[in-house]
């Protein structure tokens, strides 16, 4: 039997200006219903295709939180273990519809000297390029806490 480490809890000194994650999705019909589900919200235009037909958008858009969501893995992916999200600020540039293939993306760009928070620029692009979601995520590192509190004892 293998026994699993766990990965190494992330710490400023691990962090640099300019690192990037990515991440690549299709958003499903079975997204959009699942994303429903689970936040309650059933507006129809996101759930009912003849309601969706008469607005400006001409057919059913993905709930605006379930394509900013899609930035998750790459926040955690540079970031954790050891990191938690603080705040995330963000404008829904562009409608995204069942079937469009999205590219979320979270850089590092600031390291707080003061406090281990690091500021990433995340944005989702559409399969044409086209930004449907543009801000910015603040995330704590609670590692360096940890750190401080065992020197501290």
């Amino acid at each position: 039997m293998s026994v699993i480490e766990p990965e190494k809890e992330k710490r400023m000194a691990d962090l640099h200006i300019g690192q990037k994650a990515t991440f690549t999705k299709t958003i499903s019909e079975s997204d959009v219903y699942l994303f429903a589900g689970i936040t309650g919200d059933f507006n129809r235009i996101h759930v009912d295709s003849e309601y969706a037909k008469s607005t400006p958008f001409g057919k059913r858009i993905a709930h605006g939180f379930l394509t900013a969501s899609l930035v998750q893995y790459c926040t955690s992916a540079l970031t954790t273990p050891g990191g938690v999200s603080l705040n995330y600020q963000f404008d829904m540039k562009a409608p995204v519809f069942i079937g469009d293939t999205i590219t979320a993306s979270a850089e590092i760009i600031d390291k707080r000297s003061d406090k281990p928070v690091v500021t990433l620029a995340i944005q989702c692009h559409k399969q044409d390029g086209t930004i449907c979601i543009d801000g910015k995520a603040i995330i704590y590192m609670i590692s360096e806490k940890k750190e401080d509190n065992r020197r501290d004892g």
